[in-house]
């Protein structure tokens, strides 16, 4: 008997060895993953984890270079640094990265991965981006709905205008006009006037806290074999604000159908949910579309519309404060497009070169969402020399392309000249892979077309129609908090005082 445990106990020692030989000498010609940090038996890395993400991601990459793994629980992810290699992920192999690393939370409020956001590339994900390309984000089509943003915009200026002198809530400010634009293009006709401020706060409580639970820390994304357990509640909190968000769709779509069709179209245009509907009612083999995918083209263009354009806004204000100098070319610019007995216009945008550098040099140092949405390799692939196994969570560290020294000049200077020169070679299309801030490839951010046009109009309204200043003995706090979207870590209170010539211009 003492020979047998002999034995087995020398095999299962050299089973160690040989296992260890090989995770450290692989086979010729294999290549190895990439380098990064020690992590610990069966938890990995997470114990090491920081709440300031974006800057630990920063430290890892100055150490590692250009392509780093870390061990989350008993997941790999890999985190993306260099230009280069972002070519190789998002164009050069896009058919391997294009899928979504979907979390717990995810799923759920996705309904199980049937949006355009978390959807696989697959042709039901191509049916709602053609729709939505086709329907809202066609030059012909934001052209067509310019009042609506604009009505949305003058009423902002006309409630700031009211409460002048008196501090405003800079992100409450813009996030409720952006999400009042939004449901405007979406299903305007349906709810108006008080109704319609009742509903946007309720979609904004229930957005908001959603947007949270995506980027929440979860066991169960870490050790899916605990996921059954729901340990911390994140999947059962988000059915909980899933239902919420159901109930206010539900009630939205019923009313849409009993509308007549001259009810329905506001300045001659029908909005996106009626659009949707007369699909899925025709049936049409060409583009189906049912209306679980209905309710999920809402929540995406609400949610990543709206978050992500508020957040920039606020971050765009709290640069401008924090640097006066640039608020007053913003202004002076403004002063001779425009002029201070007119309001701003939409064509008037193309015009404001600076305001838009400024746009462009605070998206680099405060990109809306600094990893980007997390990719998935579908299969084994090799990226950078390294070997990136199939099932990968791949990070793209924007935050920290975006302000990489060997790339940028005083890449922690708030610079918006750097954008003057040369500026059509920073835009937002995604093909330059130094500046990313909408993503790139097919999994760019579908919503660029009207979030562009959206965040001009609205910032070079605010900004021509008052002064702003800080309350008095108040600073400005740049403090970040890392989640899903980066947002700031103390809200921004601005003072405005009217700036125009005539009170009229306010109405």
């Amino acid at each position: 008997m003492d020979q047998y445990y002999t034995a087995i106990t020398t095999a299962l020692v050299i089973c160690i060895i040989w296992c260890i030989k090989i995770s450290l000498n692989p086979a010729r010609g294999t290549p190895p993953l990439p380098p990064g940090p020690r992590g610990l038996p069966i938890l990995g890395y997470l114990p090491f984890l920081d709440n300031n993400l974006l800057h630990q991601f920063a430290d890892l990459a100055q150490r590692y270079g250009p392509i780093y793994k870390l061990y989350l629980g008993n997941r790999l992810c890999v985190v993306i640094n260099s230009p280069s290699l972002v070519k190789e992920v998002v164009r050069d192999q896009e058919s391997i990265f294009a899928d979504r690393d979907v979390n717990i939370a995810a799923l759920a409020a996705s309904y199980g991965g049937k949006d355009i956001v978390f959807s696989p590339l697959n042709s039901e994900w191509r049916t709602m981006r053609k729709i939505l390309a086709r329907e809202v984000f066609s030059n012909n089509s934001l052209q067509g709905s310019y009042n609506l943003r604009k009505e949305e915009v003058r009423k902002a200026i006309n409630r700031v205008y009211k409460d002048a002198g008196k501090p405003v809530h800079f992100g409450e400010l813009s996030s409720r006009t952006v999400l009042n634009i939004i449901m405007n293009l979406l299903w305007g006709s349906i709810v108006e006037g008080e109704e319609c401020e009742r509903v946007g706060e309720e979609v904004r409580e229930v957005i908001t806290k959603l947007v949270d639970l995506l980027a929440k820390p979860n066991i169960s994304d870490f050790f899916p074999v605990l996921a059954r357990f729901d340990i911390q509640g994140v999947k059962k909190e988000t059915e909980g604000y899933v239902q919420s968000r159901e109930r206010i769709y539900d009630d939205i779509i019923a009313r849409r159908r009993k509308m007549s069709s001259g009810e329905i179209k506001r300045d001659g245009k029908k909005d996106l949910l009626q659009v949707l509907l007369e699909l899925q009612e025709k049936e049409d083999p060409e583009m189906p579309i049912s209306l679980r995918q209905i309710k999920a083209i809402l929540m995406d263009v609400v949610a990543g519309g709206s978050e992500t354009s508020a957040t920039m806004i606020e971050w765009v204000m709290a640069d401008l404060l924090s640097n006066p100098e640039v608020m007053e070319k913003v202004q002076k610019e403004l002063s001779e497009v425009v002029g201070l007995n007119s309001i701003v216009e939409e064509f008037h945008t193309p015009k404001l070169k600076y305001l838009e550098a400024v746009l462009k040099e605070t998206m680099r140092l405060h990109p809306a969402v600094p990893l980007l949405v997390p990719r998935s390799s579908n299969k084994t692939s090799v990226v950078g020399g390294y070997i990136v196994p199939k099932g990968t969570r791949v990070f793209i560290n924007i935050g920290w392309i975006q302000r990489d020294p060997s790339i940028w000049d005083s890449p922690s200077e708030f610079k918006p000249e750097r954008f003057l020169d040369g500026n059509e070679k920073y835009n937002f299309s995604g093909n330059n892979f130094h500046y990313l801030p909408f993503g790139s490839g097919r999994r760019i951010c579908p919503g660029l077309p009207l979030a562009e046009k959206m965040l001009m109009y609205l910032l070079a309204s605010l900004l021509h129609s008052f002064e702003w200043k800080l309350p008095d003995g108040k600073t400005v706090d740049m403090s970040a908090t890392f989640g899903i979207v980066l947002r700031k870590t103390t809200p921004l209170l601005a003072t405005p005082s009217p700036r125009l010539s005539e009170p009229n211009l306010y109405a």
